[in-house]
């Protein structure tokens, strides 16, 4: 599967256009919506949440409610766009200098994008670079997951701490971890329980009084997949290689670990590595624990998939930073663009569509991407060969 994502943030809309996707697999927009809604939950979001009401709709490679093979085109428009149509206009003619952006925020993509394209209006890097694009890319991940759900692979994701406020339950406590995102789905940030939400409400309006942001922490379990996918024969072919790279691909995160990842290093070994079992009646191979986080050797393991990711505060502050004119080179305060206090509950969401899109990769790669029937039955073969293994 190869996909790419067009769009700006205020332009007509978001597109992805997706090849090699496997035939026969029933799929509607509502199923995808549905994720689309998930994304744009969450306390601590701004204005242009009010604004759009997200929904993907299919311009190819879909018919009669299933993939045939072709290159499926999705779009999420962008109901703002109408608010915007002089200033993202594609007409030389609507042309206005008087509008260019001329102060770069720290922490985002304006000034390196600027120096990168020769560019002295920093709105032709941030529309791109704006996390708005991660609605394609979470309209992407629900194409993928629904397939996923096929193979018995279940994505959850939760928020483990917004600034300094952690949440008090853990994944650990949780005996059912396919109920996670449906038990997260619950709180206005997306922890494990409800009882923190009037404090993480009040936390987030003082920073937001503050005219500041806040970052946190997102925790990703996938289950139900099958040992053996990614290789440990090829860099690039390493899942959690994989993994990483397209998670520190998404806006703003900073830092990627499975398992216990960094944790590991603190450790000798004995308390690192998982010890390997094999149960008789049902005749396979598991681990008495998972510090692993589901992945050795740049192979699934059978385990659950354990990943957190860092997710940095978003770079639009209403207390400007300090930064300098890109024309006359003098000292002046970023500028201010519509944006969150914090956009930690949504990229939660963000992160399971991503994690969906690169295990579907992985699937397709092991199991073929011609027909869902012609993966299934592959998949059953393999299936068949781990049991007589």
């Amino acid at each position: 599967m190869r996909y790419i994502t067009a769009g700006e943030s205020h332009g007509r809309g978001l597109f992805a256009i997706v090849e090699n996707f496997p035939a026969g697999l029933s799929i509607d927009a509502e199923y995808i919506n549905t994720d689309l809604r998930r994304r744009q939950m969450g306390y601590g979001r701004g204005g242009r949440m009010k604004i759009e009401t997200d929904a993907v709709e299919f311009l190819s490679g879909v018919r009669w409610g299933k993939t045939f093979g072709s290159p499926i085109t999705m779009a999420v428009w962008n109901r703002d766009n109408k608010n915007w149509q002089s200033m993202m206009s594609p007409l030389a003619s609507e042309e206005n200098p008087e509008a260019r952006v001329r102060h770069p925020r720290p922490g985002h993509a304006d000034l390196g994008g600027c120096l990168k394209r020769n560019m002295h209006d920093v709105r032709n890097i941030l529309e791109r670079s704006s996390a708005r694009e991660t609605a394609i890319r979470v309209a992407l991940g629900g194409l993928c997951r629904r397939l996923l759900e096929h193979f018995g692979v279940s994505i959850q994701s939760h928020v483990c701490s917004i600034g300094a406020i952690e949440s008090q339950v853990k994944a650990t406590d949780i005996d059912d971890l396919t109920s996670i995102s449906a038990r997260a789905d619950q709180s206005i940030v997306r922890f494990l329980h409800t009882s923190q939400d009037d404090e993480a409400r009040e936390y987030i309006d003082t920073i937001r009084r503050q005219g500041n942001t806040l970052g946190g922490v997102i925790e990703i379990i996938v289950t139900g997949v099958v040992p053996g996918l990614g290789d440990y024969a090829s860099y690039g072919d390493k899942l959690d290689g994989r993994i990483g790279q397209a998670l520190l691909g998404m806006q703003a995160i900073k830092g990627v670990e499975i398992g216990i990842g960094f944790e590991a290093a603190r450790r000798p070994g004995s308390e690192v590595h998982d010890e390997i079992f094999f149960d008789q009646q049902q005749h396979r191979f598991y681990r008495g624990t998972n510090r692993a986080g589901g992945i050795e050797g740049g192979m699934s393991n059978g385990m659950p998939m354990v990943i957190r990711v860092a997710k940095k505060p978003i770079p639009t502050l209403y207390t400007p930073l300090k930064s300098v004119d890109i024309d006359t080179k003098e000292p002046y305060e970023a500028t201010i663009e519509r944006s969150d206090t914090t956009a930690v509950p949504a990229a939660s969401v963000i992160t399971e569509a991503i994690c969906a899109t690169v295990i579907a990769q992985a699937y397709m790669e092991k199991f073929g991407h011609d027909s869902l029937e012609e993966m299934l039955r592959n998949f059953h073969g393999y299936q068949e060969q781990l049991r007589h293994f």
